[in-house]
């Protein structure tokens, strides 16, 4: 049975550490470790079942607790979004997911708190002093139950119009283990396949797809059920596992697992990515405009 993870750092967990072509280092910054991951090449990309490139996963404290803009550790996950950023020009900023189930929130509720600035060129920046901002542009496409619309198709018409240096995603994502729910913020530029928490798979949204890098922004809400069960039991043989997923999984209706507090979890989660990713856009800013201007 496969355990179910959008996290690359629990991929290699379950793959084994001597996975050939991947290369992992871990340091702690300002009370938070920092993982990062790269998968060099097909056979690692294979082996993770993730896609090549660079996984940054920063391991909070919990996201009930809160956390200021001036704080330290906003401009640590700031430089980390920064550096996979180009230097110049317009981002475009996606978040995906259904604002109305609270898990899959993730992304429509950070994006709310993303400063658009495209609209603030010519006279106008420069009258109201705010010439020095980076053009960036926000998107909140829904799903496809709701607008009849992929995602996908959705981006790619955007971007196709408004032509942006970059695309940052925002989702929510699954993981093995219910300690790391609300508690890890995972970067990457590798882009992302709308859905893939819960098994709703979409096209991806990827640089080879879309024609401009794209980062991938997400925060574990969700666990799945027989990947749950199966880790606490330490599963290992098949029909165990066949088992438990028949019980757990009814007529292949997948079930997944949220803390009680999820509501909390996605608001404290939605501001901590929205507060890194303004600063990490609008890095010749100071902070306190920032603030006042969302």
């Amino acid at each position: 049975m496969e355990r179910r993870t959008d996290l690359a750092i629990e991929a290699r967990e379950l793959a084994g550490s001597d996975v050939q072509g991947v290369e992992y280092s871990v340091r702690n910054e300002n009370g938070m470790e920092i993982s990062k991951l790269c998968v060099k090449n097909h056979q690692a990309s294979v082996k993770l079942k993730k896609e090549q490139g660079t996984y940054i996963t920063i391991d909070v404290p919990a996201m009930t607790d809160n956390f200021l803009s001036t704080d330290d550790r906003i401009k640590t996950i700031s430089n980390e979004i920064k550096r996979l950023l180009p230097v110049n020009g317009l981002v475009l900023v996606c978040g995906l997911g259904n604002v109305e189930i609270t898990p899959d929130a993730l992304g429509p509720k950070t994006v709310s708190r993303i400063l658009a600035t495209r609209h603030i060129t010519g006279e106008l920046a420069r009258s109201t002093g705010l010439d020095s901002l980076r053009p960036v542009a926000v998107l909140k496409p829904g799903v496809t139950g709701q607008t009849g619309i992929e995602t996908f198709e959705y981006i790619e018409s955007i971007v196709k119009k408004v032509r942006p240096t970059a695309l940052v995603v925002i989702d929510a994502l699954a993981s093995r283990r219910l300690s790391r729910l609300g508690c890890t913020l995972q970067i990457s530029d590798t882009g992302i396949s709308p859905g893939s928490g819960v098994q709703n798979n979409r096209k991806k949204i990827t640089k080879d797809s879309v024609g401009i890098p794209v980062i991938a922004l997400g925060v574990p809400t969700v666990v799945d059920a027989v990947t749950l069960v199966s880790d606490l039991l330490d599963v290992d043989d098949e029909k165990t596992s066949q088992d438990l997923s028949e019980v757990l999984s009814p007529d292949n209706r997948s079930m997944v697992v949220t803390p009680k507090e999820i509501d909390l979890l996605i608001d404290r989660a939605s501001r901590l990515v929205s507060m890194s990713l303004n600063v990490a856009l609008q890095s010749d800013v100071d902070v306190n405009l920032l603030e006042a201007l969302l």
